[in-house]
Order: C-alpha cells, then structure tokens, then sequence
C-alpha cells in the first residue's frame, strides 16, 4: 500500500509539474500575445501620429495660404477704391479741354454768343459721359413733389396749381443706376392761406 501511495503521490507530484508546465506555457503565450498587441498598438500609433504631424503641417499651409488670399483681397478692394473711377476720369478729361479751349477762346474775342455755343456743346458732351457711367438726372419741373427725390427749397402760394407740384428747380438732381446721389431742389407750390 505503501508503494502505491508513493506512486498515486509521484503521478500527483508529475501531473503538478505537467500543469505547472502547461501553465508557464500559457503565461508564456499570453505575454507573447499581450507583447504582439503591445507592439501593434505602437505602431497603430506611430501611424497616427504621422498622420496628425501631416494634418497640422497642412492646416498650417491652408492658414499661411488663406492670410495671402486676405492680403491680396484687400489690395485688390483698397486698389479698386483708389483707381474705379479711372474709365470715368479719363472720358470726363475731352470735357475739360473743350472747357479749357472755352476760357481761352473767351480771353481773345467778343463774340459771346459762339462761346455760349461751345459751352453749350461742352455741358451736353459732359451730360452724355455721365449717362455712360449711369448718372441720370431728375427731371423735377412740373411734376408732382416726392420726398424720395427731392428737397423743398421753399413753397410758393399758386392758385392755378394743384398744391405739391415742382414749380422750379434751383439745383439738378441725380440718380447712379437708380440709387439717389442728390436730391433735386425744388420750389413747390402749395394753397393759397384765406385771410
């Protein structure tokens, strides 16, 4: 009995080793395990990290890019500010030679009725590059008063007209494209008061 005690006792002394044996080459696998998604989670990481350093150095480009788009905008507006008027100017400058062209024929003769002429020719040719940049002018006389284009300069007690209505003009008005530049100053008439 004894010596199958120390048998039962050796095969129990084996299977301890065996599963012992078993058990370290578990652990050993899970370590090996647990050290490959070790490794893999770093170079996940890396990849990451790369990607992130290759989206700022983008984002920094796009923000150097746009500042340059800003720059170059507000130059273009400050430009467009400083030279939109240029194809107005250079059709307004004929105007001013003819209008030169006046004074100096006035200086040398008496003949007021051809320098009435000339500057009559010189105001229509003046009107006609307005009207090309889209400058109109109010025609206010005879016609019904309206605040929206045009300024009372005085009422004048008519009885022959309806009250409200432009008797005459005493400074032009304008319109760009439609849009009000200056009112036209008007004389209006209005209803005689009963004394």
């Amino acid at each position: 009995m004894e010596e199958k005690e120390k048998r039962n006792t050796g095969d129990i002394t084996e299977e301890k080793e065996e599963g012992q044996g078993i058990a370290r080459q578990e652990e050993h696998k899970k370590k090996k395990k647990k050290d490959d998604a070790t490794e893999e989670l770093k170079r996940v990481l890396a990849e990451k990290e790369e990607v992130i350093k290759s989206l700022q150095e983008k984002m920094l480009y796009l923000q150097a890019e746009f500042e340059n788009y800003k720059k170059l905008k507000i130059k273009e507006r400050q430009d467009t500010l400083k030279f939109g008027n240029e194809v107005l100017i250079k059709e307004l400058l004929p105007v001013l030679d003819n209008l030169e062209m006046a004074l100096d024929h006035t200086a040398k003769t008496e003949d007021y009725k051809g320098i009435y002429e000339g500057v009559r020719i010189t105001f229509n040719e003046f009107l006609k590059v307005l009207e090309k940049a889209g400058v109109t002018r109010i025609e206010a006389a005879g016609k019904k008063f309206d605040p929206n284009l045009h300024e009372a300069f005085y009422q004048e007690e008519k009885e022959d007209l309806e009250p409200d209505t432009v008797l005459s003009e005493f400074q032009k008005g304008y319109l760009l494209n439609d849009r009000l530049v200056r009112p036209a100053r008007v004389v209006v008439s209005k209803k005689p008061e009963i004394q």
